[in-house]
């Protein structure tokens, strides 16, 4: 059980469900949208077009979850002035650029310019995500930890919770992805490396190679594998696997010790190239019943963040300085006038 400042206790109250379980609608997607939205001229797609499609998303969506995750550039600002965002629904903000830069084999993550943990803050955040692109033998692994460690810090300064998405990938070039068991190898190792700088919440990939193993009754040991290689709660990302598969694996996941999840294109991504009129169609009626369902499983057997997390009032000054501070003056603390 870890202590928890008192601002991050109150973002995993606004992030969570009624009974502790974390629902989160992913739609900070960007590059991978416009490719979906124009697969031939992705560059053509407009952020206009991003901007009301996400709008729609999260105006339909919102109400069935506990949190919804959005990107700066074409979702937040338009999502606000629009009013679509449920006013029961935590906000989770990326902080991270679209895509990588690098080899494909060696990549790199990096903070979208002008963005930190003090702006999400300011904006009105509950929580910020990042994602990185890690290997924990690629030849840029430590420079990831550094950013990953770099943000923990931000996160604990401002008081607000961190939520960290790796996405594997291979580091030799005749590989085009990760298959097999070496896949949930390096999901778990990458677990464990990564949560130990700071991090609250692992959102993370299903921890088995479900093409190399479709027998869903051997999918339970490498969830279990997942809750007890880290000692903060995991949430379990869609991936753009379909819809009825993600059900599956939520399931199992939430039964193995995940704490939630955070969906994205298997819950809406056949409204992508559909007109306005049925579009909302979609998303109101099926998009919404998937919704709904996710959640209700995340709130009947999600662990709760109760399990890893509780806010102790009256601990000193010099808690501060851990990673998890406690403090009831987290005001002074936290965002002390002298650091604004």
């Amino acid at each position: 059980m870890h202590k928890i400042s008192a601002g991050k206790f109150y973002g995993l109250q606004r992030i969570g469900t009624k009974n502790g379980g974390i629902s989160i609608l992913a739609l900070d997607h960007r590059q991978n949208l416009k490719k979906a939205i124009n697969p031939e001229h992705p560059d053509l797609v407009k952020d206009a077009e991003l901007s009301q499609f996400k709008v729609a998303v999260t105006k339909a969506l919102s109400p069935c979850v506990s949190a919804v995750l959005l990107d700066p550039e074409v979702g937040i600002f338009q999502a606000i002035a629009e009013q679509s965002i449920n006013k029961s629904s935590g906000l989770i903000v990326a902080l991270e650029e679209t895509g990588y830069t690098g080899d494909p084999h060696a990549r790199e993550s990096k903070l979208l310019p002008g963005w930190s943990a003090k702006r999400a803050k300011l904006v009105g955040a509950d929580a910020v995500k990042l994602l990185v692109y890690y290997h924990p033998k690629s030849a840029h692994a430590r420079s990831i930890e550094d950013l990953v460690a770099n943000v923990a810090e931000q996160c604990n300064q401002w008081d607000i919770l961190f939520v960290l998405e790796p996405l594997t990938y291979p580091i030799d070039p005749q590989e085009k992805k990760l298959t097999g068991d070496y896949r949930q190898e390096v999901i778990l190792e990458t677990a464990q490396r990564l949560t130990t700088f700071g991090v609250d919440i692992l959102k993370a990939e299903f921890p088995i190679d479900i093409s190399t193993y479709p027998d869903e009754s051997l999918w339970t040991e490498p969830c279990k594998d997942l809750t007890n290689a880290i000692d903060i709660p995991w949430i379990l990302l869609s991936a753009s696997v379909n819809y009825d598969t993600y059900i599956k694996q939520v399931q199992t996941a939430c039964q193995a010790g995940a704490a939630g999840i955070a969906a994205g294109r298997a819950v809406w991504q056949e409204a992508v190239n559909k007109n306005p009129k049925d579009r909302n169609e979609f998303l109101n009626h099926t998009a919404r019943q998937r919704m709904e369902k996710l959640t209700s499983i995340v709130d009947a057997s999600a662990q709760p963040y109760s399990n890893f997390y509780k806010m102790e009032l009256g601990a000193t000054g010099s808690d501060c300085s851990k990673r998890r501070c406690g403090a009831n003056h987290f005001m002074l603390c936290r965002l002390g006038y002298s650091s604004i």
